[in-house]
């Protein structure tokens, strides 16, 4: 029989913790373990997570940078009730799985409003004889909490429960230490898978496409500031010339994404989301986009020319952290979000299509991979104690 994963994922703005979650899923399924994947946030278009079954629980998202109101379905602030009913959802779906591996987005390292769900779920898995593994799926850059005394609670959480911490990432890039600053108090569980980089391949077609700039902002749920620079902005580069693709993402308020592709000039076109967003990366002249796991990912997978502007807002600063890191080794150009106006990122583009390809090397990029390995020893590992 084959081992079974429960996978709590829980997407709060943008859709970028909810791709990563779909790559791993998908690459665990195709190891052949038997995944169910907890959806907690809202649901996104093109999101692949190949066999894994999905399971979508009373969806939640932000209602800003802030984090600090949650809104059901309606657009309500959600409530004791709503806490009840979806906290029992998880748990039937954690009794109908039972899995061997439990594995966590984010949790302990952030998602501490979902404590009412998540820590009801710890315990009752510590009943289950034999107990499953239990795990945490976090990415290479935390941002840095306004609490420090978090972190002591982070520490306590992961002692308590956790069998080991899936950091995706690399220390030849960045140490997991460097933006969690208990991190030799777990460091026992903690195991690098290296980056988790979409593995599928880039087109056929991809190299003999019409050259064109593409702009993106991931879900698109703050990228308005970056697409309407871009489009003031292409008048004033060396790409003007060339065709402009903007990729506004699901979650750009329609209002916004019809007055872009309302006012978009000849040769530029407006669209949410594309399924072949690799592709058009690696045949591209030019990228530009915020600087988000996933596309940065995607950047250094395809081989694409990129200007990146990190999205800064509320107290975020995993985007710039990761900008500046690649920026140093050439890999990519970087404009500071407070430094973004149509000239900065004109000059930023010419910069890059006058430069080579980068040519990345030096970090494991095979973090899907290693991931289901993880999921996989840690699964039979839980069976052998039985």
């Amino acid at each position: 029989m084959a081992e079974r994963i429960l996978f709590h994922v829980q997407h709060l703005l943008g859709i970028g913790h909810l791709k990563r979650a779909a790559a791993i899923a998908r690459a665990a399924a195709d190891a052949g373990l038997e995944v169910t994947v907890a959806s907690g946030g809202f649901p996104a278009p093109g999101t692949d997570f190949g066999r894994a079954r999905i399971v979508q629980l009373p969806p939640a998202r932000a209602e800003d940078d802030s984090f600090k109101v949650l809104l059901d379905e309606a657009g309500r602030p959600i409530d004791d009730a709503w806490k009840a009913a979806r906290r029992e959802k998880l748990l039937e779906v954690f009794r109908d799985v039972k899995p061997d591996v439990i594995l966590f987005e984010l949790f302990p390292f952030g998602r501490r409003q979902f404590r009412f769900e998540i820590l009801p779920l710890l315990d009752a898995a510590a009943q289950v004889r034999p107990r499953p593994a239990i795990a945490c799926s976090v990415r290479d850059i935390l941002v840095e909490k306004p609490r420090p005394e978090r972190n002591r609670e982070v520490v306590d959480t992961v002692r308590k429960y956790f069998d080991a911490v899936l950091v995706h990432g690399d220390p030849a890039l960045i140490g997991f230490a460097e933006t969690f600053s208990l991190a030799t108090e777990i460091e026992d569980r903690i195991r690098y898978t290296g980056y988790v980089a979409d593995g599928a391949p880039i087109g056929p077609s991809a190299g003999k496409a019409t050259p064109e700039v593409v702009v993106s902002a991931g879900g698109g749920s703050v990228g308005e500031p970056l697409m309407r620079a871009a489009l003031a902005a292409r008048p004033l580069t060396k790409a003007t010339g060339l065709p402009w693709r903007l990729l506004t993402g699901p979650n750009l308020p329609d209002a916004v994404f019809e007055d872009l592709r309302r006012s978009a000039p000849s040769g530029v076109t407006v669209e949410r989301h594309r399924a072949d967003f690799r592709n058009l990366l690696a045949a591209s002249a030019v990228s530009i986009s915020q600087a988000g796991y996933n596309t940065v990912m995607d950047l250094l997978g395809s081989g694409a020319r990129a200007v990146v502007v990190p999205f800064a807002g509320g107290q975020e600063s995993e985007q710039s952290v990761r900008a500046r890191l690649l920026a140093k080794r050439g890999w990519l150009e970087m404009v500071e979000p407070d430094d973004l106006t149509p000239e900065t990122l004109a000059r930023a583009v010419d910069r890059v299509l006058a430069a080579t390809p980068p040519a990345v090397a030096g970090i494991d990029l095979n973090g899907m991979v290693r991931a289901a390995g993880e999921l996989r020893a840690l699964a039979r590992k839980a069976r052998r104690a039985a």
